[in-house]
């Protein structure tokens, strides 16, 4: 059994572009982390911040989470970057190593800090918010139809399209059956994964729904017998969509 050898440069532009984009996510990060019943409260828009603890206006949503205006050497508001950039630089390292030098590498690439930012607001505040999810899955659709004009892709841009309706679907029943369960913006998240999942067809989009729905039991699980929470606490379900979605990429780009 002979193994491929790894390209090394598409890995090591991955790793720098995760560990670029992922440094300049702590701002949003900290704009994006209102939970939904703050939304009316001052210094909030409508899902974002507006201002910083002390309330000076923000400007930009890219860059550090520290503010010139406060007192002492710009003390930090939010969550700092290098933690961001280590996570995005591994995920886009895995990207690369799993797709190769294939045209839609670029798109998983441009759409892996979007995910990283997600599942960080997600897990701060339980919300996932629209001006991510729906952008989200537009590009999701709108670039791999780019990257099926492309030669030597390897995915399906129509299973895309209908993976993304199919698993949107899905999750908007299961929100519809038990809204306390299941939030529509997990709904709204899997159009842009269910179009991802589906550009490798749908075992992958099958195989990337289960692992996330697995990740979730397996982390409730671990909260149950910690006593950290109860069966009826509620958990983020976001990061463990994004990471099925991310298993489910990886297992259908090695197998493409």
């Amino acid at each position: 059994m002979t193994v491929a050898p790894i390209d090394v440069l598409p890995v090591a532009l991955a790793v720098g572009w995760g560990a670029a984009t992922g440094a300049v996510l702590p701002r949003a990060a900290y704009r994006f982390s209102v939970a939904p019943e703050a939304d009316e409260e001052e210094g909030t828009g409508p899902g974002w911040r507006r201002t910083c603890p002390a309330g000076h206006p923000l400007r930009g949503w890219l860059g550090p989470a520290r503010c010139p205006r406060c007192a002492g050497p710009n003390p930090p508001y939010g969550p700092g970057a290098l933690r961001f950039a280590l996570v995005t630089a591994l995920v886009c390292a895995g990207l690369a190593l799993a797709t190769g030098i294939r045209p839609e590498l670029a798109v998983w690439l441009a759409l892996a800090p979007v995910g990283v930012l997600l599942a960080a607001v997600d897990l701060r505040v339980k919300r996932l918010p629209d001006p991510l999810t729906l952008p989200l899955a537009a590009a999701a659709l709108a670039l791999l139809g780019v990257a099926a004009l492309l030669p030597e892709h390897a995915g399906d841009w129509t299973t895309a399209l209908l993976g993304s309706l199919a698993l949107a679907a899905g999750y908007l029943v299961l929100h519809l059956v038990n809204p306390g369960g299941m939030g529509f913006g997990d709904a709204k998240l899997a159009l842009g994964a269910g179009a991802a999942l589906g550009w490798y067809g749908w075992a992958t989009v099958m195989l990337g729904t289960f692992a996330g729905f697995l990740f979730g039991a397996l982390y409730g699980g671990l909260l149950l017998l910690a006593r950290r929470a109860g069966r009826k606490t509620a958990i983020p379900f976001g990061p463990f969509l994004i990471a099925g979605v991310y298993a489910g990429v990886l297992m259908g780009a090695y197998a493409a």
